[in-house]
């Protein structure tokens, strides 16, 4: 990659909260550029997990996660009963859950597993399911493009759901979007809120004079993760800030980092390590 990407042993600043950012560096580094670690974001349980746990115990027809994250600490809260209709279906055979979620795709409410019921469970993008699987889980409802609340509710299979439960995984204060258009569409909504996000208690005056001969690229994979990234660095490093290349992975991302006043802006094509790093090499080719 690194023939094809002039990052030239430019510094890259990745953002993502501690113990999400190796392999994105990892591929930076293959691409020639300089990983530089920043998390700007913390993710910790969420202050009330009884709560979520109670929401996940009771039956649901589908459970929507929002995030990795989500996925994370969701699953972790899981209840015994849960658990064991995910065995059944695991153990039901690999190749045939394949051919039942190409149905439930097609919009089957629930699914019947060795005589019990789950929830459908559904993923905001590829990041998200790929969460899922590692987890032994299925994703029945997975939007082939984008990956945010837009594109999932653009399956057919949640455009008619009036009279199902409908659960959102997510962290503490997440968007509205998703449950209020379910709603509007009929579906009774909970939120299970199992993780919250906070600002690391980082101090990174020490950093910046590095920061100021290293840096070429700042990368941000939620508003967030910007918008902390700014307060940290302080009213003092903004205009220096603002000055540098960024990549988003979504053109929400891309039009909140236009009105916060970056002016050098890549979309990533997709929310992957391997999608950042493209929009990347895309970004520093446009600059020469």
């Amino acid at each position: 990659m690194s023939a094809i990407c002039p990052l030239n042993g430019r510094g890259v600043l990745v953002t993502r909260p501690s113990g999400q950012a190796e392999r994105l560096c990892q591929l930076v580094i293959a691409a020639g550029g300089e990983p530089i670690a920043f998390p700007t974001l913390e993710i910790r349980a969420a202050t009330q997990p009884e709560r979520a746990r109670q929401l996940l115990a009771e039956p649901w027809d589908l459970l929507l996660f929002v995030s990795r994250n989500a996925v994370e600490y969701g699953v972790a809260l899981f209840p015994p009963e849960l658990r064991a209709r995910v065995a059944a279906e695991q153990q039901a055979g690999g190749g045939e859950q394949q051919a039942a979620g190409a149905q439930r795709q097609a919009g089957d409410a629930m699914q019947q597993v060795a005589g019990t019921e789950r929830p459908l469970f559904g993923a905001v993008g590829r990041a998200t399911a790929a969460a899922l699987r590692e987890q032994g889980l299925t994703s029945d409802l997975v939007p082939e493009r984008g990956f945010d609340s837009e594109a999932l509710l653009a399956l057919p299979a949640l455009t008619q759901v009036a009279g199902k439960r409908a659960l959102i995984v997510r962290g503490e204060g997440g968007r509205p979007l998703l449950g209020e258009t379910l709603r509007k569409r009929g579906a009774e909504v909970a939120f299970a809120e199992v993780y919250r996000r906070a600002i690391p208690d980082i101090d990174v005056s020490a950093e910046l004079a590095a920061w100021r001969e290293r840096l070429g690229f700042v990368t941000a994979t939620s508003d967030e993760v910007l918008g902390n990234l700014l307060a940290m660095l302080g009213p003092a490093n903004r205009a220096w800030l603002l000055a540098m290349p960024l990549v988003v992975i979504s053109e929400r991302g891309g039009a909140t980092a236009m009105q916060l006043g970056f002016r050098r802006v890549a979309v990533a094509k997709e929310t992957s390590d391997e999608g950042i790093v493209e929009a990347l090499c895309r970004l520093a080719m446009s600059l020469g």
